[in-house]
């Protein structure tokens, strides 16, 4: 009873925290002078995937066992898995969740004159703003290609294949230049809410900025860890395998910051930023848990590893075609989070 007990504890600090860092991160980037974007693909990205890319990092680098070495490829593997399914279907489910409460909102309203209980209904035009599509579009191209020879590199064994990781950090360092050249310099057109530590200044000190968006992530990483260990610890009381608590469960543990900041970031109006946090975190969990696997594990995939990263390539060729088609709308993107049941439903004989 007391692993849900603090199962519950944990997802309640990590959104709590999310909540502040969120705040944080928006009055960093109006500080950096750094685009809106930017501050969704870049900023928030980088603290919210800081969990996932230290799983990998202890995992893989002290780590000697093949276990270790397994449980990291596990995460380099399990993370893009379920930002491109479950990151992007909540976000879409809290996208018609939003609009059904503000259109209901602005389209009820009363007849039969003054002080008349009667609602009628009058239509609508209330629609997310999903930002520049044709960016996300081509994040999500960029995330294939590279995830493509990510999951060829795990067919393969060569003797230079360790080296291929430097090829990975330079991938991202690239996009995060380009990220900081395309938007560098440009205001942010959002809503600043008031930052949480500072709440009555309307332009916070610098300090107070830095010390909320730090003492955020450290709250996530610490909540994070600790909501892995207590799936680890409830997967064998529901009598889950190992090996599948560690592909379905502990990815979503480490990927629930990106999908808290989507939950506040679209509940606040600011669905451009959450999915900006998603593309971003995808591209680094594509590039550096990736490069520090390559450098220091085989990096070799059996069946259930290599069908997750199929899963992930069908999930993001859904959302291209969405992007092409001009169909990306929030009902549309709510489904991409059935790759992941399909994946759940096709790992236990795969394992067995």
């Amino acid at each position: 009873m007391i692993h849900f007990v603090l199962l519950i504890v944990a997802a309640a600090a990590i959104y709590l925290a999310c909540e502040w860092f969120v705040n944080a991160v928006e009055w960093l980037g109006h500080r950096l002078q750094v685009g809106p974007l930017a501050v969704g693909t870049i900023l928030a990205a980088f603290g919210t995937a800081l969990p996932e890319s230290v799983v990998t990092f202890v995992a893989v680098v002290p780590g000697s066992s093949a276990s270790q070495k397994s449980i990291g490829v596990g995460a380099a593997m399990g993370g893009p898995l379920v930002l491109a399914t479950i990151a992007y279907g909540v976000t879409g489910w809290m996208m018609l969740t939003r609009r059904r409460a503000r259109v209901y909102a602005a389209t009820t309203v009363p007849v039969g004159g003054p002080g008349s209980d009667t609602l009628a209904r009058k239509p609508s035009q209330a629609r997310d703003d999903l930002g520049d599509l044709g960016k996300l579009a081509r994040d999500q191209r960029w995330f294939l290609a590279i995830f493509a020879v990510k999951v060829a590199l795990g067919l393969v064994a060569f003797a230079i294949k360790p080296w291929l990781g430097l090829l990975f950090f330079t991938a991202y360092g690239v996009y995060f230049w380009r990220e900081i050249r395309a938007e560098g310099g440009t205001s942010q057109d959002e809503d600043l809410h008031p930052l949480r530590l500072q709440r009555r200044r309307p332009q916070p000190a610098t300090w107070a900025v830095a010390t909320q968006t730090l003492a955020t992530i450290v709250v996530i990483f610490a909540a994070s860890q600790l909501f892995v260990h207590q799936l680890e610890a409830i997967g064998p009381m529901l009598g889950l395998p190992a090996a599948v608590a560690a592909l379905l469960l502990s990815p979503i543990a480490t990927e629930l910051p990106e999908i808290m900041n989507a939950i506040i970031w679209v509940r606040q109006g600011k669905t451009r930023l959450a999915l900006a946090n998603i593309s971003g975190a995808m591209m680094i969990q594509a590039t550096v848990p990736s490069g520090l696997g390559l450098l220091f594990t085989p990096w070799r995939f059996g069946p259930a590893i290599l069908l997750s990263g199929l899963t992930t390539m069908v999930a993001i060729g859904y959302l291209l075609t969405l992007l092409r088609t001009g169909r990306f709308t929030a009902r549309t993107l709510s489904f991409a989070a059935l790759p992941y049941l399909a994946f759940a439903v096709c790992l236990i004989p795969v394992l067995a």
